[in-house]
């Protein structure tokens, strides 16, 4: 019985006692090694049994719905460990079916709980090619969103947003292209809401990244890149509170590249729709230290 666990749920250990077995044969029984070498096989032994116990509970006849409850109950309990073993063992035991359907959708939450992504983003792609007309597609949408944007806006990026600028941003845009196909897909989604919310956060933060970076190539004189970043703001994040900062990088751009009827079009549009902004008024920007402390001197 011990030796069909060992072997069935534990083929890693099972090498490893082989091993050690194999060692403690060179030694004599009173050698210190010796009695280090039986003492963690006898571990190893326990945590295996111990192991077996346990995963019993996915492998003892049941039926899909009962296996299926049984990992939506470690699911609300916010076992992410037992929860996927459970969905996974569901799927290995009964591959079709609506309750394997549905376990499919919770794996790729318990995924994205129990700290894997990648993981989360196959089983959520995985199920969106699999079932394109489930009526719950439209969460598997949301959970590839949500992982993405989770990976890319940790705790400390939650209480200081200006981090989150400063990092790369290839999780941040494929969670805003995620969220952006469940809206387009599934306007009346249950999902929606939150996730509009999520892309605003993220379309600010990817605008004033874009922007960032083309200050940094104004710097360098590169003016094509800059003028690129800045277009590409315009076009991709509209409704940015930063997009008046952008059409002044454009119109310095074309300006220094010499291509001034480009620059007075920028110009136009920047004063019609930003009218206050500094660069059309004149007046000088707020400092760092204003911005720091932004209530005067007084």
């Amino acid at each position: 019985m011990v030796l069909t666990c060992l072997f069935r749920y534990h083929s890693a250990h099972c090498i490893m006692l082989g091993q050690i077995m194999f060692l403690s044969s060179f030694y004599p029984k009173s050698n210190f090694y010796s009695k280090l070498l039986t003492g963690t096989l006898i571990a190893l032994m326990l945590v295996a049994v111990s192991g077996c116990k346990k995963d019993r509970e996915f492998d003892d006849g049941r039926s899909a719905e009962e296996m299926y409850e049984t990992a939506k109950g470690y699911l609300a309990s916010q076992n992410w460990g037992r929860a996927v073993r459970g969905y996974q063992s569901l799927a290995t035991r009964y591959p079709f079916g609506r309750y394997t359907e549905q376990a499919q959708l919770e794996l790729a939450y318990a995924y994205h709980k129990a700290g894997s992504p990648e993981a989360a983003l196959s089983t959520a792609d995985r199920f969106i090619r699999t079932y394109p007309s489930h009526p719950n597609v439209d969460y598997a949408y949301y959970i590839r969103g949500l992982t993405n944007y989770e990976q890319r806006v940790g705790l400390m990026e939650r209480l200081m947003p200006s981090r989150v600028r400063d990092r790369d941003q290839t999780a941040a845009r494929e969670s805003f292209r995620d969220f952006d196909e469940l809206i387009r897909r599934f306007p009346d989604s249950r999902y929606a809401p939150d996730a509009r919310q999520r892309m605003v956060f993220l379309r600010n933060n990817l605008s004033f990244y874009e922007l960032d970076v083309a200050r940094y190539y104004i710097r360098r004189k590169a003016y094509v890149a800059s003028a690129a970043r800045a277009r590409y703001a315009i076009e991709n994040y509209p409704g940015s509170p930063e997009l008046g900062d952008a059409l002044e990088i454009l119109h310095v751009s074309y300006t220094e590249m010499g291509l001034p009827e480009l620059a007075e079009d920028t110009m136009k549009v920047l004063a019609l729709n930003y009218p206050d902004h500094p660069y059309v008024t004149g007046d000088k920007k707020k400092s760092f230290w204003n911005w720091l402390w932004p209530f005067g001197k007084d």
